[in-house]
């Protein structure tokens, strides 16, 4: 991708993460009354925003939807499984972020879903090839067609653009947010960096009391 393309498209993910986020904060019935709790990596949602369905497919080829996101905390981010850098980066991060969990064992560790912005290529099995390997518990999701999938991440304000590659392949290039979802499957939080260990293990300790709190 040339610098300019790259630019442009940095820009529209800002563009895209600013007007979500700008577009919930901004509705007086959902604010709360007390201040806010300060995140280092990203913006909490006061009160969290329930989500519209979806029906995707998980890496074991089963459906995956709104239901599953009750009961338990998740971190969702989109990618793919050829992502030469954020996305293995990102998968790693959330691993030492959920061993960190597990051995504190103060506050449940999330459920990880990793959201493929590559239909055409992450198939279930490719994706049950991929994203277990970071850790066994990590969810993959992918949609029957990537007119599917593209709608799906505009309803979560994630920019999505696929680019031809001088080898006659392409790459899907995709913004980065990281989104929390309470135990009610409500959109409670939005990551949007820097996505290093301890920081999201702090801020994340911070959104579960925050809404332990409330």
């Amino acid at each position: 991708m040339t610098r300019s393309k790259l630019l442009s498209f940095v820009f529209l993910c800002v563009l895209a993460a600013g007007g979500f986020i700008a577009a919930l904060i901004g509705r007086p019935n959902l604010l709360w009354t007390r201040p806010p709790v300060a995140l280092a990596s990203g913006t909490l949602l006061a009160p969290p925003r329930a989500l519209t369905d979806f029906s995707l497919i998980d890496n074991h080829g089963r459906s995956f939807g709104t239901a599953n996101l009750r009961g338990h905390w998740s971190l969702m981010f989109f990618g793919y499984t050829n992502c030469p850098d954020y996305c293995p980066t990102t998968l790693t991060t959330l691993a030492a972020l959920e061993k960190k969990l597990r051995a504190a064992g103060s506050v449940a560790p999330p459920q990880v879903i990793f959201v493929s912005v590559d239909a055409k290529r992450d198939t279930p099995a490719r994706l049950n090839t991929f994203v277990p390997a970071f850790d066994p518990d990590f969810i993959g999701l992918t949609a029957p067609s990537q007119t599917a999938i593209e709608a799906l991440a505009k309803k979560w304000g994630v920019a999505v653009a696929i680019e031809s590659a001088p080898n006659g392949d392409y790459i899907v290039d995709h913004s980065a947010a990281i989104f929390v979802i309470d135990p009610a499957g409500h959109l409670a939080a939005i990551l949007t960096g820097p996505s290093t260990v301890d920081a999201l293990l702090n801020d994340y300790r911070r959104i579960v009391t925050a809404s332990s709190a409330s």
